[in-house]
């Protein structure tokens, strides 16, 4: 209302919320006797400032999913009511989180010409250095996503050409790991394991991910000295072991 008004101030803000305070406080009585067909014509009006034609529009344009959650949850409204209408929208929203995290947009992390990273897709599984690949997961890892981690680190280690030593998981995205995934990357290590590739780590930052590992006994099983900082330090370290396997040599 205020708004509408064309009020900017805080001054009108706090006029507008003493008056209503003095409405709620003293005037109820008259209101009630108001004839219903006046009030809901203030509710009518109210409403009809809300709906922004030009803003859904712009919304089917750019993100259709959350066009559907809000014609819905406007229908909801109208023809059942607010309450309902808004425990349907978190319920939508909540659904539509879960559909996104379920096929996160994971890639390869490939050398680009300036001696930088760029991310390539996993339809072109490039090696960071011969034998060394890295793999950026894009989402919390959990049970709705477990299988597509699995099923997407195992068909790049097997379509691995040359066949990989080091299979490195860049986790900078990652917020977190549920006892699915947990078992989920326990079961990767020993399928990287029989394959001959060691499974390491890349910038997981987040303290809660690290505590979440060593509750899981993931960090003891893969090994401390698997989790690196940088994705320079596990290309050192990677060097750093193909050249002490030349010199064994």
């Amino acid at each position: 209302m205020v708004d509408s008004a064309g009020g900017r101030s805080q001054l009108s803000q706090v006029a507008t919320s003493l008056i209503v305070l003095i409405v709620l406080l003293f005037l109820t009585g008259p209101l009630a006797h108001m004839p219903g067909a006046v009030l809901s014509a203030v509710v009518f009006l109210i409403g009809v400032e809300l709906i922004d034609i030009k803003e859904m529009r712009k919304i089917w344009i750019q993100s259709p999913t959350e066009f559907w959650v809000a014609l819905i949850t406007a229908i909801v409204v109208v023809t059942v009511g607010v309450e309902q209408g808004i425990l349907l929208a978190m319920a939508l929203s909540l659904v539509d989180h879960v559909r996104r995290s379920y096929q996160p947009k994971n890639a390869i992390v490939a050398a680009d010409q300036m001696g930088g990273w760029q991310l390539a897709p996993l339809t072109a599984p490039v090696q960071l250095q011969p034998g060394l690949m890295v793999y950026r997961f894009t989402h919390t890892m959990y049970y709705a996503n477990a299988d597509r981690l699995s099923q997407e680190v195992v068909d790049l280690a097997n379509g691995a050409q040359p066949p990989l030593s080091w299979f490195c998981i860049e986790a900078s995205a990652v917020a977190g790991v549920d006892f699915t995934a947990a078992a989920t990357l326990r079961s990767l290590y020993g399928i990287l394991k029989e394959k001959g590739i060691r499974l390491v780590f890349a910038n997981v930052v987040d303290d809660t991910v690290l505590a979440e590992l060593d509750r899981f006994e993931l960090t003891d099983l893969i090994g401390k000295d698997a989790f690196y900082s940088t994705l320079r330090e596990v290309m050192d370290a990677y060097e750093k072991q193909n050249l002490a396997s030349k010199i064994r040599k």
